[in-house]
């Protein structure tokens, strides 16, 4: 497997960092990076330490004469997964308020702590960051659940403050959507899961719309909603596709919510490396707006409306003349 940090691995130009990824050998795992700057999202950093690991640390290895930049990956704990030693001197400080480096989560205790060392970063009050809280954990709890992945999920998360952004990403090296949805749902590529996913309503544990009682497969749907209000990019990667939502327009005062992905205005592929497995990264801007603070009723409003037309259609009986 090989993976290229480039000097804009960010979920601005994702795509192109993911066309770069090759996972032809899954026995080892070589990372190379732009001789002059490394600049990443976590999503990158979080599915370079799930390879890491599925491969080894003793077959995993990134570039001796990384750039000075490089020293981010080390602060991040990817250097933890790989057999290549830092050359890297950093200054320990207390990364509460900054960002989070890589968790690997196996356990809903363990699914507790990362949230509760997120909540510094969110520099928002209770009921605003309640949001965003709820979704990681939902994510976190998706891949428990559903990936089957025994190595379970690894997360981190980036806080910046002059853009007053916060950036997540986790990965999983599970079964990936297509064959988690497939048990309950009619599924026929890997874009179509990840369509499915991102559906209001749409639940792995049950075909019943709006899920089950303790799984109302809302998560993915108001995580990319989050996104979509605050204007920022959300990003998905199973299987072979990837989905990725663009940046709403400024001019729009406010951004529409949509039930069904593919309205969004958004690129998506299904010619990429198959990864066996889930990535996702997101991006929201905390800063306070009229639509961050609609943003709960908002996304309540459309997911009820999808739910009951997902509900109408499937529960609508025929009528014999």
């Amino acid at each position: 497997m090989h993976i290229h940090f480039t000097n804009n691995s960010t979920l601005t130009n994702f795509e192109h960092f993911l066309s770069g990824v090759s996972l032809s050998d899954p026995t080892k795992l070589e990372i190379t990076t732009d001789p002059r700057w490394v600049n990443t999202h976590p999503a990158g950093i979080v599915f370079a330490a799930a390879l890491a690991n599925l491969a080894g640390k003793g077959h995993s290895t990134i570039d001796d004469n990384i750039s000075k930049s490089g020293a981010y990956l080390d602060r991040m704990g990817l250097y933890n997964y790989l057999s290549t030693k830092s050359h890297f001197v950093l200054n320990e400080k207390e990364a509460s308020g900054r960002f989070i480096p890589i968790q690997n989560v196996k356990t809903p205790d363990e699914q507790t702590r990362f949230v509760t060392d997120m909540i510094p970063l969110l520099h928002l009050d209770s009921e605003k960051s309640k949001a965003i809280r709820y979704v990681v954990s939902e994510l976190i709890r998706n891949v428990l659940e559903h990936s089957l992945s025994a190595s379970g999920a690894f997360v981190a998360a980036q806080y910046y403050p002059r853009k007053n952004k916060i950036s997540i990403g986790i990965c999983d090296t599970g079964i990936g959507l297509k064959s988690s949805l497939s048990k309950y749902h009619f599924v026929d590529n890997d874009l179509d899961a990840i369509r499915l996913a991102l559906m209001p309503g749409v639940s792995g544990a049950t075909s019943r719309p709006g899920g089950a009682e303790e799984n109302g497969g809302a998560g993915l749907f108001i995580i990319k909603s989050m996104a979509r209000i605050t204007r920022n990019y959300f990003l998905i990667y199973s299987g072979d596709s990837d989905y990725k939502l663009r940046k709403y327009d400024r001019r729009t005062k406010t951004p529409r919510i949509y039930a069904d992905p593919f309205d969004d205005t958004h690129t998506a592929r299904s010619n990429l490396p198959n990864f066996q497995g889930t990535l996702v990264g997101i991006d929201i801007s905390l800063s306070e707006s009229e639509e961050f603070n609609n943003l709960l009723e908002s996304i309540k409003k459309v997911y009820s409306k999808a739910l009951y037309e997902r509900k109408r259609k499937a529960y609508r009986k025929p009528i014999y003349r």
